[in-house]
């Protein structure tokens, strides 16, 4: 079941993989949303791990800001 934080939490992560640029400020944004209500369900688990994959290879370039 795809829940609100989840659908937003994966707008948010695909914003990030259309630009190939992500700030901090907008990776602190989508853990906050992640954790907001105190539980990372299966869909959120799953964007999250592919948002640090993309930044581990590069995929995703983390920036300041």
């Amino acid at each position: 079941m795809l829940t609100k934080s989840g659908k937003s939490l994966e707008e948010l992560i695909k914003k990030a993989i259309d630009d190939h640029v992500i700030t901090n400020s907008e990776y602190e944004e989508i853990m906050e949303l992640a954790h907001a209500d105190n539980v990372i369900d299966a869909h959120e688990k799953v964007l999250l791990q592919e948002l640090n994959d993309l930044i581990a290879d590069r995929t995703i370039k983390r920036v300041a800001g």
